[in-house]
């Protein structure tokens, strides 16, 4: 294999750039050249080709989002969409892909292996809820990112003896919200995989209040319920003053933590290595804390689930 292409596609996620500056270097010193392919799926049906060295990669491992631009594509859902893609690759001469991205951009690459192109993914994704790896590019920096601002919220929260429901990324997942939750002791912390009850939340708001408890933080996914609905109901039904904080898109953004630039680090350089031995059709991941290759089929066939121990134990601790 002389020539591989690196893509970033999906949602974007502090780390994909030190991802693909491991494969880029990792792969130079294999001989190998590399093109990058810019705005993921989009722009592979474009052509949106340029080469990349050592000196690309430059100073780039402490900075979010990613240098090769990133974005959704329905086009390449089609079959058309597919070969057309496939097409392009072989044009370049590309041999093999590696592509970061989250459970769609891994269902891309599936599509192209099944059509004959060597592919190994990355998971990167912010959410941490693919199967078959312990841990997702971007994940650690999104938790302290929204560990920060709560703990922030709590501050005037406490000062204003109010309760604030704060809604962070995650619209099937809630891997997010909980681990925030619990690092920051919130009160209640709702996710999509876990059922709830308003009146249930209510009970348990009412019961702090009883006990002299004058601030509440209440973290809730996006999927499970819009925040400003949550704080309205919440407020008709305790009382209590209540705001809302929504946290939004900088979740994505910032410089990557220490523990999402060695991932990234170790996946990208896994990736390359994989595709050189022979092994393709695989996603790069962790597992124990060691590099593993673990098929896309498998990947793409189901989600990683939360644990609901986790959830019993952060109701149990903040009780």
């Amino acid at each position: 294999m002389r020539r591989i292409a690196v893509m970033t596609s999906g949602g974007d996620a502090p780390g994909m750039n030190a991802a693909v500056r491991a494969v880029v270097r990792r792969a130079v010193a294999f001989g190998v050249e590399v093109i990058g392919i810019r705005r993921g799926f989009y722009g592979l049906l474009r052509e949106e080709f340029e080469p990349l060295g050592t000196e690309s990669v430059h100073d780039i491992i402490h900075r979010g989002g990613t240098i090769l631009l990133t974005a959704r594509c329905a086009e390449f859902l089609a079959p058309q969409g597919q070969a057309a893609g496939l097409a392009s690759l072989r044009g370049r001469g590309i041999e093999g892909l590696v592509c970061v991205g989250g459970d769609g951009s891994l269902r891309g690459c599936a599509a192209l292996e099944s059509l004959g192109l060597p592919v190994v993914g990355i998971p990167g994704t912010i959410d941490n809820d693919l199967a078959g790896t312990e841990a997702t590019i971007g994940f650690d920096t999104a938790l302290n990112t929204a560990v920060d601002a709560v703990d922030r919220v709590r501050d005037t929260a406490t000062a204003h003896e109010r309760t604030f429901v704060v809604e962070v990324m995650g619209r099937h997942s809630g891997f997010l919200a909980l681990a925030a939750g619990l690092a920051c002791g919130a009160e209640t912390i709702l996710v999509p995989e876990i059922p709830w009850n308003v009146d249930v939340v209510c009970r348990g708001l009412r019961r702090g209040l009883e006990r002299g408890l004058r601030q509440n933080i209440v973290i809730v996914a996006e999927g499970a319920a819009r925040a400003v609905d949550l704080g309205a109901q919440i407020e008709q039904a305790t009382g209590l003053e209540t705001r809302v904080t929504i946290l939004g898109h900088v979740q994505r953004g910032g410089s990557p933590t220490a523990v999402d630039r060695n991932l990234a680090s170790q996946l990208g350089a896994a990736a390359v290595e994989f595709l050189m031995e022979g092994h393709h059709g695989l996603m790069a991941a962790v597992q124990g804390n060691v590099q593993v290759g673990v098929p896309l089929r498998s990947v793409t066939a189901s989600r990683r689930h939360l644990d609901p121990s986790l959830h019993e134990l952060a109701r149990i601790l903040s009780a």
